[in-house]
């Protein structure tokens, strides 16, 4: 088979799907490429950075001032679409299509016209709004007929003009009427899409799926280098704090736990970091998986207060290290939690974990850790199962 994979980047929660699934299918033999627009430059003739830096600019800025998202690039996209002819990809397998570096308008066309098959990984909400990523906190629901008057035009993708209209509509014609498989990590988005203008494609849920010879219970210093002994640790993980992710609950939970309670941070940039109450440990973001399942190993209990969310992994590696999960009744947070690992709350009930911290170091003690359940070899297989059956129809 020729696959060719599209996302924004190489790293990150979606480009390490993209890049395990493509380790996965050169060792098996099959002809894999992977593109991205934004990070790293290649390392081999099987993977295409597009590169074109003044392009991502303008695309934000093009954004900042029309709100079209994925209509600009279209120098980086006239690219790809010459290196696609001449990979001849049987399947092109899409992630995430927002981030300023891509034309959905060319690239869609280009789709159709050739009649390739396609698989497309939703990692949010983007692919049927006509503007945002998420709308659970703005309990908006106008996806489901038409977006117009966008309640959250200030945030990401950021514009100073409302232009969801347009987008929906676009949006939909582009996105209809291909050979199209999707895949979505939750049960969540599935449901969601189902009541979406997508709702006409195949649906198939993947779970994301985590390294678990990294991620595992295991023995760590942390505690005693930072001065934890004794001490209840609740921890927070997050590749980038935003008031999405809950960072602000963080700091009225600081206000009021007791003193032998500490709360650990791990992900902050060097501004959060000055501006952070004293009484949390601030740790920037780790490129060291190794210690970062140290950390969650040595934590009573993994505190995830996300607002808005697919299925995000950081719970699975909790999990996956024998700490139990507190989360939001949020998106697909909540999927892998249950009575045996963790709690799920209302959102904004921080101060739940302040009464019944002993609970989960309880729960904690008498966890059974079942890595194996959340490994990204189960991920892979499903998806290069996907890729069989859609090439042998």
């Amino acid at each position: 088979m020729k696959i060719v994979q599209i996302n924004t980047f190489s790293y990150k929660a979606t480009g390490s799907i993209m890049m395990n699934i493509h380790k996965k299918l050169l060792d098996l033999g099959h002809d894999s490429y992977v593109v991205w627009g934004r990070g790293r430059k290649s390392k081999s003739e099987k993977e295409i950075y597009l590169n074109d830096k003044f392009g991502v600019y303008y695309h934000g800025f093009y954004t900042r001032l029309t709100d079209k998202t994925g209509f600009a690039s279209k120098r980086s996209t006239k690219k790809l679409l010459k290196k696609l002819d001449k990979i001849k990809p049987d399947i092109v397998h899409l992630h995430n299509l927002h981030g300023y570096y891509i034309n959905i308008e060319l690239l869609f066309n280009y789709l159709k016209e050739k009649k390739i098959k396609v698989i497309w990984t939703l990692h949010d909400c983007w692919s049927f709004t006509g503007h945002c990523a998420y709308f659970e906190s703005a309990e908006c629901e106008k996806w489901k007929n038409i977006c117009f008057k966008c309640p959250q035009i200030n945030e990401y993708p950021k514009s100073i003009k409302d232009n969801s209209k347009y987008n929906y509509m676009h949006k939909k014609e582009l996105f209809t009427n291909l050979d199209m498989t999707l895949v979505t990590p939750s049960e969540w988005l599935s449901k969601l899409v189902h009541q979406s203008y997508l709702k006409d494609y195949k649906v198939k849920v993947i779970n994301n799926g985590i390294d678990t010879d990294i991620f595992k219970v295991r023995e760590s210093d942390f505690r005693n280098k930072n001065n934890l002994l004794n001490k209840k640790i609740i921890l927070g993980v997050a590749s980038e704090w935003t008031i999405r992710k809950g960072i602000q609950d963080f700091v009225e939970l600081s206000k009021i736990v007791s003193d032998d309670v500490k709360i650990v941070l791990v992900g902050l940039n060097d501004a959060q970091i000055k501006e952070l109450p004293d009484n949390i440990v601030k740790i920037k973001r780790t490129e060291n998986a190794i210690k970062l399942a140290e950390i969650y190993s040595t934590a009573d209990v993994f505190f995830n207060p996300t607002y808005e969310d697919n299925y995000p992994t950081t719970n699975l590696e909790s999990l996956a290290c024998g700490t139990p999960v507190v989360t939001y009744l949020t998106g697909g947070s909540i999927e892998p939690v249950n009575e045996f690992n963790g709690v799920v709350l209302k959102k904004g009930d921080y101060k739940y974990l302040k009464d019944n911290i002993d609970k989960f170091t309880k729960l904690k003690a008498k966890m059974k850790v079942t890595s194996k359940k959340y490994d990204k070899i189960n991920m892979i297989n499903s998806y290069i199962n996907l890729y069989e059956d859609i090439e042998s129809d």
